[in-house]
Formats: structure tokens, C-alpha cells, sequence
């Protein structure tokens, strides 16, 4: 229980009668009289008492306040559970066949980029993904191909929640196999680099970590390195 440190007044413990009685004779002693000598000890010893006494309320008053922190238990717990998720994720992601060097590294244009694409940001993370059309016999039975752009969909998710988005795609959007492409926001004004290059990197940490090739497009001044 929290203290409301506003509202509380620490009381001093009462004086019994009989001190208070001792306290208020001292005028008829004189300080050379051995009753004079005995009155001052005994005031003397009564004042530690009080202050002592003072001093534990207001000591236990302020050690019983709780700790506002998450215990060590509590970080444990959620340490195992993102563990936990990192290693769902995974193994969902195992299912995708290892990437296609051939097909992903000739791609030069974003827009012809059929595997996923992150955009990292300061504070979140944009996942570009392009679906297949439905029907890619379509236009040989004389139908119409949708274009990319109508089968392209875009999601903003945090870092942290970067292996759980991946671990959900369907294996349609994987056409180059177990493979990402990363790079820094174009539009990002330069103040926010040095934070946008931090995300990336964790970024790029969690996908080794998921087994997921990363295919960077930026380098770390921010330059296109395709």
C-alpha cells in the first residue's frame, strides 16, 4: 500500500503523566542538589527516548513503501515469453524454402521487389507485401492480370513485433525464398538517422536470429546499395 505522504502526520508517542509531571517541577531544584543532578539524567534520557522513538516511525513510514520496479521474477517471465514467440515464429518461418540468390540480387526497383520489403522508421517499421493473383491463368483463358499495385498491401508494426508479421504471411508472398529486403526511410529528414540506423540493425539482429536472409538496400550512411 502506498503512503500518501501528504496527508500523513507522524504523531509522537504520548508522555505518560508522571514524566510530564517531572518535566514541569524543575524550578524548585538547584542544579548543584543531588535531586537536581537525578532530574537532569532523567530529562536528558527522556528527550533520546522521544527522538529515538521519532526516528523509528519515520523510518518505517518511508521503508514501507513498495518497490515501483518489476521484480526479478516478473522480467524473467517476460523474457521467456518473448523468447517464447521468437521461437514460434521461427519455426513457422522454417516452413519457407531457403532463398534464390538468382532471383532476388537481380532486382534493382522496389516495385519489381516480390518478396517482402521493410522501410524502417524511427518508431515503427512498414511491411510492403505483394500478393499473387488469384488466378495466373487469367490471362491466357483471356482475362486481365491485376497489376502489382492492386495486389500490393502495406503495414506499419512495431520492431517488436516484427517476427510475429513475418511468421503470418502466407509462403505466396515468398517467391524468392526465406528472404527480406530492408532499407532505411527515403523520406525521413536527417536529424532522425542515427535512430533510424539503430532499428535497422536491431532489425537485421532479429531476422538472423529467425533464420530469415536479409537483403539490405541501404548502407549504414544511408546510400542505395543497389
Amino acid at each position: 500500500m502506498v503512503t500518501n505522504r501528504r496527508t500523513q502526520t507522524l504523531r509522537s508517542p504520548r508522555t505518560p503523566l508522571a514524566m510530564l509531571d517531572l518535566v514541569a517541577r524543575p524550578q524548585s531544584l538547584t542544579a548543584s542538589s543531588p535531586t537536581g543532578r537525578q532530574w537532569r539524567w532523567k530529562a536528558l534520557s527522556l528527550q533520546i527516548a522521544l527522538l529515538c522513538a521519532a526516528g523509528t516511525v519515520a523510518t518505517g513510514c518511508t521503508g514501507a513503501a513498495p518497490s515501483s520496479g518489476p521484480s526479478r521474477a516478473e522480467v524473467r517471465q517476460e523474457r521467456q515469453a518473448e523468447q517464447s514467440k521468437m521461437d514460434t515464429a521461427r519455426q513457422e518461418l522454417e516452413q519457407i524454402p531457403p532463398p534464390s540468390k538468382n532471383r532476388y540480387l537481380s532486382v534493382r526497383t522496389k516495385e519489381a521487389y516480390a518478396n517482402p520489403f521493410l522501410v524502417v522508421h524511427p518508431q515503427s517499421i512498414t511491411l510492403t507485401i505483394i500478393f499473387r493473383d488469384q488466378d495466373p491463368n487469367g490471362f491466357t483463358a483471356g482475362g486481365v492480370l491485376r497489376p502489382a499495385k492492386a495486389r500490393k498491401q502495406e503495414v506499419d508494426v512495431r520492431p517488436a513485433d516484427l517476427p510475429q508479421a513475418l511468421a503470418a504471411l502466407s509462403p505466396d508472398v515468398w517467391p524468392y525464398g526465406r528472404v527480406v529486403a530492408i532499407e532505411e526511410s527515403p523520406t525521413a529528414p536527417r536529424a532522425e538517422r542515427v535512430a533510424i540506423r539503430r532499428n535497422v540493425e536491431a532489425a537485421i539482429q532479429i531476422l538472423n536470429d529467425l533464420g530469415v536472409v536479409v537483403d539490405e538496400w541501404t548502407g549504414s550512411n544511408g546510400a542505395l546499395l543497389r
